[in-house]
C-alpha cells in the first residue's frame, strides 16, 4: 500500500506539472492535434482525457488517482491485445502504426476498392489505371500512328513497333521479341511446356490467350461482330482479317513485284513463289509443293483416299465436288423442263431463270444482267480489275474461288472427272463434257458466217475473232496482240522466262506444254509420224 500510495503522489506531481504547461500553450496545442495524422492524433486524445482528469484530481484526489490507475490499467491492457510479442512500448502513437501495418500484413487487406466491380488494389495508381477499363479512357497516344493505350507502359512497349527495338532475345535460336511475355511465349516452344489446359477436352496450349481462343470452340461464342455484315467472329485476329474484305486494305506488300495482300501468312507463302522453296515434299514421288494443303490433295492420288463420305449411303470420294454431285441422287430438287436435278431447292430455283430467261440483277456500268447477286459480284471484278483469290503456289490470282480450286489442280495433278468411255481424267467437269462430245461428234455451236461448228463455246468465240479482226489480248511489254488469251500467256513467258513444264526425268523445263510432250518421247522412244 505504501509503495502505491508513494507511485501515485509522483504521478500526481508529474501531471500536474505538465497540466499547467499544456494551459499556457493550450492553443498551441490544439492547432498541432489538426495537423498532426490519425496516429498522433490518437496520442492527444489521450493527453486531453488526461488533463481533464488531472483537473479533476485537484478537487477529488481519491477518484482522480483511481480514475487515472483504471485508465492506465485499460490502456495496457490493450497494447498487450494488439501486441503479443512485445513487452515495452515508447508511445501511444508507435504502437498504433505499428498495430496498424501489422494487422494489414496479417489480414492481406486492400485500401482501395473499385466501385464498379468492388475489386481491390494496393495503391491508388493501381485503381486509377483500373478504372479507365470502365470508362474506356485512353490518355496515351501514339504520335506515329494515332493508336491510344489506358496506360503509359503499354505505349512505350507499341513505341517499339515503330522504332524496331526488340530488346529481349531468345537464347536458343536467337529471335528477338518486343515484349518480355512474348518471350516467354517463344521459350515454350523449344522446352515443349503447355501449361494451359483446356478442362473440357484436355488440349494443352503454351498461351493462355490460345486457351481463351479455344474455349469458344465449346461455349459458341463469337464476341466479335462485323457491323457491315452480321458475321461474328471467336478470335479478334480472324475478325480484323475479315474488315479487310469491306476495306480492301492489303497491308502486307511483297517488296519483290509489289503484289499485296490482306494476311501475313499469305504474303510468306507467296514469297516461296520468288524464292523458289517449296517445303511440303511428296515422300512417294519426290514431287514439292509450297502449301501443306497442297500435298495434301495430291497424296490422294497415290493412296486413292476418299475423305468424302455421303451420310446417306456410306459412299466416298475423293474430292468435295465428286461428293456434291453425287448428293443430287438422295435430293429430288428437279427441274420439270430439262430434268436437272440439284441437291438444293435454292439452287434449282436459280436455275429456273435460265427457262424464264428472269434475270434480276443488272450490272450498273454495263447494263448486262445476270441471274443470281454473286453472279453480279463476280462480274463487278471485270470492271474493278480486282481478283481477289491467289494461288499460293504460282501467284496467279483469279475473281472467283472456283476458278481457283479448279486451277490448284494444275498444281496437284488431281483430275477427279473421269469419262466412262475412255478412261481419261478432268480437272474440271466442264472439260469432261467437251470431251465427251469427242465420242459424241457433237458440235452444238456454230458460226453464223462460215456456217463451222465447235464442240465448245470458247472455240467459237475465238473463231468468231478471224472474221470480225479482233485481238483483244495485248502484251504490255512489247505491244503484239493475240486474239486468244492463251496465246498471250505464252508469248508472256518469252519476256518472263518463265518455263513452268518440267520434265521429271531429266529435269529440263520448258515454256509450253506441248513442247514438253514432244520432248519426253526422247526419253519413251516413240515415233508417231511415219513416213508412208
Amino acid at each position: 500500500m505504501t509503495f502505491i500510495k508513494e507511485e501515485s503522489e509522483d504521478v500526481k506531481i508529474e501531471e500536474t506539472l505538465r497540466v499547467k504547461h499544456e494551459e499556457t500553450e493550450k492553443q498551441t496545442k490544439m492547432t498541432f492535434i489538426k495537423e498532426e495524422s490519425d496516429d498522433v492524433k490518437i496520442e492527444e486524445d489521450l493527453k486531453i482525457e488526461n488533463v481533464f482528469s488531472l483537473k479533476h484530481e485537484e478537487t477529488e484526489e481519491q477518484t482522480g488517482l483511481m480514475s487515472l490507475k483504471e485508465e492506465s490499467q485499460e490502456f495496457n491492457e490493450k497494447e498487450e491485445k494488439d501486441f503479443l510479442t512485445e513487452e515495452k512500448y515508447v508511445s501511444c502513437s508507435q504502437t498504433k502504426k505499428t498495430s496498424i501495418r501489422k494487422g494489414a500484413q496479417k489480414t492481406g487487406t486492400r485500401t482501395f476498392t473499385c466501385p464498379q466491380c468492388e475489386k481491390s488494389f494496393t495503391n491508388n495508381g493501381n485503381l486509377k489505371s483500373h478504372m479507365r477499363v470502365h470508362t474506356g479512357e485512353k490518355p496515351h497516344t501514339c504520335q506515329q500512328c494515332g493508336k491510344s493505350f489506358s496506360e503509359k507502359g503499354n505505349l512505350q512497349k507499341h513505341m517499339r513497333v515503330h522504332t524496331g527495338e526488340k530488346p529481349y532475345t531468345c537464347q536458343q535460336c536467337g529471335k528477338s521479341f518486343i515484349d518480355k511475355g512474348h518471350l516467354k511465349a517463344h521459350i515454350r516452344v523449344h522446352t515443349g511446356e503447355k501449361p494451359f489446359t483446356c478442362q473440357q477436352c484436355g488440349k494443352r496450349f503454351n498461351q493462355i490467350n490460345s486457351l481463351k481462343s479455344h474455349m469458344r470452340i465449346h461455349t459458341g461464342e463469337k464476341p466479335h461482330t462485323c457491323q457491315q455484315c452480321g458475321k461474328s467472329f471467336s478470335n479478334k485476329g480472324n475478325f480484323q482479317n475479315h474488315m479487310r474484305v469491306h476495306t480492301g486494305e492489303k497491308p502486307h506488300t511483297c517488296q519483290q513485284c509489289g503484289k499485296s495482300f490482306t494476311q501475313k501468312g499469305n504474303l510468306e507463302e507467296h514469297m516461296r513463289v520468288h524464292t523458289g522453296e517449296k517445303p511440303y515434299t511428296c515422300q512417294q514421288c519426290g514431287k514439292s509443293f509450297i502449301q501443306s494443303n497442297i500435298l495434301k490433295a495430291h497424296l490422294r492420288i497415290h493412296s486413292r483416299e476418299k475423305d468424302f463420305t455421303c451420310q446417306q449411303c456410306g459412299k466416298s470420294f475423293p474430292d468435295k465436288s465428286n461428293l456434291e454431285v453425287h448428293l443430287i441422287v438422295h435430293k429430288d430438287f428437279t427441274c420439270q423442263q430439262c430434268g436437272k436435278r440439284f441437291n438444293q431447292h435454292e439452287d434449282l430455283k436459280v436455275h429456273l431463270r435460265i427457262h424464264t430467261g428472269e434475270k434480276a440483277f443488272t450490272c450498273q456500268q454495263c447494263g448486262k444482267s445476270l441471274t443470281n447477286n454473286g453472279n453480279l459480284k463476280v462480274h463487278m471484278r471485270i470492271h474493278t480489275g480486282e481478283k481477289p483469290h491467289n494461288c499460293p503456289q504460282c501467284g496467279k490470282s483469279f475473281s472467283d474461288k472456283g476458278n481457283l480450286q479448279k486451277h490448284m489442280r494444275v498444281h496437284t495433278g488431281e483430275r477427279p472427272f473421269n469419262c466412262q468411255q475412255c478412261g481419261k481424267s478432268f480437272i474440271n467437269k466442264w472439260h469432261l463434257e467437251a470431251h465427251i462430245r469427242v465420242h459424241t461428234g457433237e458440235k452444238p455451236f456454230t458460226c453464223q458466217q462460215c456456217g463451222k461448228s465447235f464442240n465448245q463455246s470458247n472455240t467459237l468465240k475465238s473463231h468468231m475473232r478471224i472474221h470480225t479482226g479482233e485481238k483483244p489480248f495485248t502484251c504490255q511489254q512489247c505491244g503484239k496482240s493475240f486474239t486468244e488469251k492463251g496465246h498471250l500467256e505464252k508469248h508472256m513467258r518469252i519476256h518472263t522466262g518463265e518455263k513452268p513444264f518440267t520434265c521429271q526425268q531429266c529435269g529440263k523445263s520448258f515454256t509450253q506444254k506441248g513442247t514438253l510432250e514432244k520432248h519426253m518421247r526422247v526419253h519413251t522412244g516413240e515415233k508417231p509420224y511415219t513416213c508412208q
